[in-house]
């Protein structure tokens, strides 16, 4: 092919030629352009795909996290804190997590984010309570804390909202001696799946230990404030546990106050709906449904069934295995004018929880057998008969018949005498409730109307 000179040609040949050079220089480069469109489209739609898969997985964790629970105070905007929580010290109050540059975490890197949700450490550097259950995000995963700030970030909506001071008073708010904690009772790395378990049961014991914190309210503390055990191995782990004037029940197999008599249905019927014919959902564990366990898919909800169900039994005060015998009970209900719980039970309690105390599950729970009922400390059923249940709300609906507060209708004593009646009916043997338990309640305590 012959080279073509241009500086030979006349100034008209040549303009001409550079002009068609040029034309078709530019229906090549729009010819590479349509080509190449469709392939930069389909790439940018993949990448704003990959994001809004990212965030809504983000969403999907941040409800099996609960963290609207604790970030979102009654009342207030979504993730804008302002909880009040209480402490052996005093009152501490939740955080703004909501985008916010100024008074949230619009300003926190992904790896900000990682090292305050997995080690209770700000962007500035101070230390968070363990209130935060770092202890247990510590085993979120890489790709979870990922989804997880693409969600806060890009999903949640930002919201101005300062951060209040908690009410621990000096020297005790200090901060540094939570590095000294941490040392003792943080566990760092990400959760390692056991060998010779499936995959349905390492993302059951990932969930529970993990995002679902279950330890935090349902694992004694030490006199650390530390959880005893942060799974499976340790004894104590998700044995029950007082906190904020109700007894978090008892998860393992323990077959009067935990888990032995229910089956992996009811365990997963319980965590979607609040209500089974074991019992019924109180106190925290409302906003729990409300919040988290109603809205994660089936598969999560059987994995963490078939975890929590493979437990062995701990926990235990080696009473023997609760066996139903309504005589006694049907005799003092026969005869109320006897005995002033049974007077009680009959007049308040009855027409929901029937004569024979097994009530209408899982509409009404079941007080016969009840694991709270069977449970030495008597706190959430002191704390339930007072301030009643809470607003339950599935998919949206509110349950139809939520247990009332009786602070307003019942005394000390009456209340007592009714909870003894119980715990001590339908072969519950359990001991008696006093009016001074009661009185200490009711006065540490607001009903659940209050609440609203």
């Amino acid at each position: 092919m012959k080279t073509i000179h241009t500086a030979s040609m006349t100034p008209v040949v040549r303009s001409a030629v550079r002009s068609t050079v040029r034309s078709v220089a530019r229906m090549a480069f729009a010819a590479l352009a349509c080509t190449l469109a469709p392939q930069f489209a389909h790439a940018q739609d993949n990448a704003t795909s990959a994001d809004s898969a990212l965030i809504q997985r983000g969403a999907y964790l941040a409800a099996a996290g609960d963290c609207a629970a604790c970030h979102t105070a009654p009342h207030g905007k979504p993730f804008a804190g302002g909880l009040p929580m209480s402490t052996p010290l005093g009152h501490i109050y939740t955080t703004n997590i909501t985008p916010d540059p100024d008074t949230g975490i619009g300003g926190y890197t992904q790896e900000d984010f990682a090292r305050a949700l997995r080690e209770g450490v700000a962007k500035d550097g101070h230390n968070l309570y363990p209130a935060m259950p770092y202890p247990s995000y510590a085993k979120v995963r890489d790709d979870d804390v990922a989804a997880l700030y693409a969600y806060f970030m890009h999903g949640v909506q930002p919201v101005k909202q300062d951060n209040r001071d908690s009410d621990i008073k000096w020297p005790m708010n200090m901060r540094w001696p939570l590095k000294i904690w941490n040392v003792f009772f943080l566990k760092k790395g990400p959760y390692q799946d056991k060998p010779g378990k499936d995959a349905a049961w390492n993302r059951g014991a990932y969930l529970v230990q993990g995002l679902g914190h279950c330890g935090s309210c349902h694992t004694p503390r030490g006199v650390g404030f530390n959880e005893q055990a942060l799974d499976e191995s340790g004894n104590a782990f998700l044995t029950g546990a007082l906190l904020d004037n109700w007894y978090a029940s008892n998860l393992t197999g323990e077959h009067n106050t935990g888990l032995g008599r229910w089956s992996e249905a009811d365990l997963a019927q319980f965590l979607k709906t609040g209500a089974n014919q074991h019992a019924s959902a109180f106190g925290a564990m409302t906003s729990v449904i409300n919040n988290s366990t109603q809205a994660m898919n089936d598969a999560d909800v059987q994995a963490i069934s078939a975890y929590l169900k493979s437990l062995p039994p701990a926990g235990g005060d080696g009473a023997p295995a609760y066996a139903y015998d309504p005589q006694a009970t049907k005799v003092s209900l026969g005869r109320p004018a006897n005995d002033a719980g049974a007077r009680v039970y009959t007049a308040f309690c009855m027409h929901c929880h029937g004569v024979d105390g097994r009530g209408f599950a899982p509409m009404f729970a079941p007080l016969a057998g009840n694991p709270n009922v069977l449970e030495k400390d008597a706190s959430s059923l002191i704390n339930v008969t007072l301030n009643g249940t809470g607003d339950l709300v599935i998919q949206g609906i509110p349950a139809p018949y939520p247990m009332p507060a009786y602070r307003d209708q019942l005394s000390d004593q009456q209340i007592a005498d009714v909870l003894s009646f119980i715990r001590a009916g339908w072969n519950n043997k359990r001991g008696a409730v006093g009016a001074a338990d009661v009185a200490k309640l009711r006065g540490a305590t607001q009903s659940s109307e209050a609440a609203r």
